[in-house]
């Protein structure tokens, strides 16, 4: 703890959680993770979403290589929608975090795309909370040594009880920052060379997204725990 808070990208970095969990914190009571996302470490929250990813990758290292099926187009980088409707912008945002092709671009380059979603007002946006859902570098290269891919179908977006609770009771209370909690249900398939129907599974997220009356929806960051 000492040494991150000697460094000023770390400090930065919580500066920016603070922020982000002060804007939502009033809409996200149920939300007992919340804390723990203020002043978690990323790299360990990166930790956690690469096991399942990387027994993946090692399944399907033991298939046969062979070249993607012609009619498999890869897939191109997210761009965000236009639109002021933080649902909508929400099950959009989930899809662009579920997917990816590592034969289409590098890691670096999804993770320069998906920070484009994210809304302009620093203070408010916490790119780490993004990254911890991108495979790392060194996973994504095995990844792509396979030809691995994800897709992702979103089947539904809803504001959290909590979040719908807590505007019926105040209902100013989003009007200074305009971040909304958006939790969206869908499915992710990922697929690599050898294995073209891969394999599949539910999926479940809360994001905050920002959308204020002048702009657009933006990201404001990945929840660590779903708002049901």
């Amino acid at each position: 703890m000492a040494s991150r808070s000697t460094n000023p990208r770390g400090a930065s970095r919580v500066r920016r959680r603070v922020l982000l969990g002060t804007a939502v914190l009033v809409v996200l009571v149920a939300l007992a993770g919340l804390a723990a996302y203020l002043t978690r470490d990323s790299r360990q929250t990166s930790k956690t979403t690469e096991p399942h990813q990387s027994s993946i990758a090692a399944s399907s290292a033991a298939s046969p290589a062979e070249s993607p099926s012609p009619s498999k187009r890869a897939h191109a980088l997210p761009v965000p929608p236009n639109t002021h409707d933080p649902i909508a912008f929400g099950k959009a945002a989930a899809a662009a975090l579920w997917s990816y092709d590592t034969r289409a671009y590098s890691q670096a380059e999804l993770l320069t795309a998906l920070h484009r979603w994210l809304t302009a007002e620093i203070k408010y946006a916490d790119p780490a909370s993004v990254d911890a859902v991108v495979p790392s570098p060194v996973l994504w290269k095995e990844m792509a040594a396979n030809g691995q891919f994800a897709t992702a179908k979103v089947t539904e977006g809803h504001f959290p009880d909590s979040f719908t609770r807590a505007l019926q009771a105040d209902p100013g209370t989003v009007t200074q920052a305009y971040v909304y909690a958006v939790t969206v249900s869908g499915k992710q398939s990922i697929a690599w060379k050898g294995s073209p129907a891969g394999g599949a599974e539910n999926r479940v997220t809360t994001l905050a997204v920002q959308c204020r009356p002048s702009h657009p929806c933006a990201l404001a960051g990945v929840m660590p725990s779903v708002a049901p």
